[in-house]
């Protein structure tokens, strides 16, 4: 198992379905489109999943090119899709690199100018660029486990520490917490767990995935993201939920060696 380019982007998936090396986790599919931010969102749509309103942009060579509904590319600079963006999306809004993890890249824009320098920014890390509209909403997590018959954890919520779950939330800020199970009625529980399974299945996942969430005010659950390859440490998300469900470290651990088999 491994995180990152090359490790969960369907590249070393690849490389050992050639081989003949059995591994665990998803195949080249699962793991080539979940690793990009702006194809995983289309698979939604088509299951009509839940989920943040969207722009797609991409750059290259310092121009940029507006993606829309139907794949029509438009050359723009980047004043005027500023003004698409804030037309289709409103503020604030999330900018992120399409194919990046651990939070990287990721940078909140209130304004045109913040805009400007977040798209700029990700453009750093990726061609490809996803702009979404703020969710303001509790962060919850689900683990999912299995292939043809999936299983899914109850849900655990993240407490960030900073105004977004960033890098240095993750890994640096203490402060940021867990809550596992999460303090949420067990109808939307449920609804969540359903809708874990649902994603997972959408991709084609195969062996594991934890399934990120937003719960709004209102009660409406959005996806986020799935992450085919999540955090593995003994104090990480999907580990520790899968202990409150009464299979421990090890013993996950043998689960999917199995179903890697």
């Amino acid at each position: 198992m491994l995180h990152g380019l090359y490790g969960e982007d369907g590249t070393i998936q690849g490389l050992l379905e050639l081989l003949k090396v059995k591994y665990v986790g998803c195949r080249v599919l699962a793991s080539s489109v979940c690793m990009d931010k702006v194809y995983t969102k289309i698979v939604f749509e088509k299951a009509k999943i839940p989920q943040a309103k969207y722009v797609y942009i991409k750059s290259k060579d310092s121009n940029f090119y507006y993606i829309d509904n139907e794949f029509n590319e438009s050359k723009l600079n980047l004043n005027e899709i500023t003004e698409r963006i804030e037309k289709v999306l409103g503020f604030p809004v999330f900018v992120k690199p399409s194919n990046s993890g651990s939070s990287v890249g990721i940078k909140k824009a209130v304004n045109k100018q913040e805009l400007f320098q977040a798209i700029m920014y990700a453009s750093q890390f990726d061609n490809k660029i996803l702009i979404e509209e703020e969710i303001i909403g509790r962060e919850v997590e689900c683990a999912v486990l299995g292939v043809d018959d999936v299983k899914a954890t109850c849900v655990g919520e993240i407490l960030p520490a900073e105004d977004f779950y960033t890098f240095d939330a993750k890994y640096k800020n203490a402060d940021s917490k867990v809550v596992i199970p999460a303090k949420i009625e067990k109808e939307k529980q449920e609804e969540i767990k359903k809708l874990a399974i649902k994603a997972f299945k959408a991709v084609d996942g195969k062996g594991l995935s934890r399934v990120d969430f937003f719960i709004k005010p209102d009660g409406k659950v959005y996806i986020n993201e799935i992450n085919t390859l999540p955090g593995f440490t003994k104090i990480s998300m999907y580990p520790k939920l899968w202990e409150s469900e009464g299979l421990n470290y090890s013993n996950l651990l043998d689960k999917l060696i199995e179903l890697a088999y």
